[in-house]
């Protein structure tokens, strides 16, 4: 049996990248990390990625909570740099 870290070690996405998916959609952390490997495989995926993530970031500022804020960003920062969006010509 797979354990959670063991699932997220396959995933091309970091944790906090993974909790962002769950979140946004509402599903377990497990379900989220099979649906980042398939956003990851085409641009428009990738684009639905960063605008998850700026969509949680401005729930979490509109609740007022700036902690998670702040941790959306790092995670945000991070997908930039490692899964950059796709220059759309």
């Amino acid at each position: 049996m797979l354990s959670m870290q063991d699932v997220l070690d396959y995933c091309d996405l970091d944790r906090g990248e993974i909790e962002a998916i769950a979140e946004h959609e509402h599903l377990p952390l497990a379900i989220a990390a099979e649906l980042s490997e398939v956003l990851l495989g085409t641009p428009e995926g990738v684009c639905q990625l960063h605008a998850m993530i700026l969509e949680n970031m401005q729930q979490a500022l509109a609740a007022g909570d700036n902690q998670r804020v702040l941790e959306l960003m790092e995670t945000y920062e991070h997908l930039k740099r490692t899964h950059p969006l796709p220059s759309m010509h």
